[in-house]
């Protein structure tokens, strides 16, 4: 295959990636519209009755609306597969081959993917069924902004992206920014699931419908921490080791007080003081969710924020801009 053969097969695996988790995403709202009936009590959170609690027992549900779950999930995991090609494709479309990592538009590519993998991934540990719509949703969002907005054309890595320290760098960062937003996710569901309680206490009424599903508030917050500590060591040495390594390699200097470095090093004290927090004064629940929402806003602002904003950045390759000038 030519390189441009390759490129249209990425933007063609982009384009069917998001039509999968578009219908996955409309498959898994009808699996939530399907869910009518009262669950007072329902520790229930994955479609196959997963309780991270450990202390009730599963909640069968309605078939159809297990069905569609099983459904969403697939189309999830087929999304997922054409995901993975498409950045092959941008990898094979570029003279010399290279990693899909030479713009803003694979970044995110990438990112979106390394989101879908831990979800597909994590799936039947922690039950997470009830997370199908938000990631997807997020995940389509996220991808038409790529398409729309950042979308670029291949080409060679420019003189700063070309080390091997660009896949070590990449590979930590995505994956803990994976985690970081799966993380985001069930502590944004704490606050909705925290209040819709209150309203349903308020009125004396049960839980219904697909918040019913959503794991209760002990359970949210335990698999938030659980996310949080493993992102966060993989986020320390991405940021605090090998980006400084490739700092002083590519430009003879370990710190150069560039935007994007400064908005990773806030990221990581906002994430140090989340678990700091929790392993010291006891901060659980709300005050913590609320603290993991501030860390994922600075997360996904210098992941795009910064890269496609900034004109002062020596990171600006990452985004539709000219090659790399040496700002020493």
């Amino acid at each position: 295959m030519t390189d441009l053969n390759w490129e249209n097969l990425s933007n063609q695996a982009v384009a069917v990636a998001g039509v999968l988790y578009f219908i996955a995403l409309l498959v898994h709202l009808a699996e939530w519209a399907s869910l009518r009936q009262p669950a007072a009590d329902r520790e229930l959170v994955g479609s196959g009755g997963v309780d991270l609690a450990k202390d009730s027992a599963p909640v069968e549900e309605p078939e159809r609306t297990a069905f569609l779950g099983r459904l969403g999930f697939l189309l999830t995991c087929f999304a997922c597969a054409v995901h993975f090609v498409s950045l092959v494709g941008r990898g094979m479309a570029a003279d010399p081959n290279r990693v899909p990592w030479g713009n803003m538009y694979e970044f995110t590519l990438t990112g979106t993917f390394v989101v879908t993998l831990l979800y597909v991934a994590l799936y039947r540990r922690f039950g997470l069924g009830w997370m199908g719509p938000l990631v997807v949703g997020f995940v389509v969002t996220t991808l038409m902004v790529a398409v729309i907005w950042l979308h670029d054309e291949v080409a060679p890595l420019t003189e700063a992206l070309n080390s091997p320290w660009l896949v070590i760098h990449v590979i930590s960062a995505v994956i803990a920014t994976g985690a970081f937003t799966l993380g985001g996710i069930a502590s944004v569901m704490y606050l909705v699931r925290m209040r819709a309680e209150r309203r349903a206490e308020a009125s004396g009424r049960q839980l219904r419908g697909w918040i019913a599903r959503v794991p209760q508030l002990d359970a949210l917050d335990r698999l938030a921490y659980r996310v949080h500590a493993f992102a966060f060591p993989v986020w320390t040495f991405a940021v605090l080791i090998t980006g400084p390594i490739w700092a002083h390699e590519a430009w003879s200097r370990y710190w150069n007080w560039d935007p994007k470095e400064v908005w990773a090093f806030i990221t990581w004290v906002v994430y140090a003081g989340y678990l700091h927090a929790r392993a010291t004064a006891g901060w659980k629940g709300r005050r913590a969710a609320m603290l993991a929402l501030v860390g994922v806003a600075t997360l996904w602002f210098n992941f795009i924020g910064i890269n496609y904003f900034s004109t002062a950045s020596q990171h600006s390759y990452a985004a539709e801009r000219p090659a790399y000038v040496d700002q020493r």
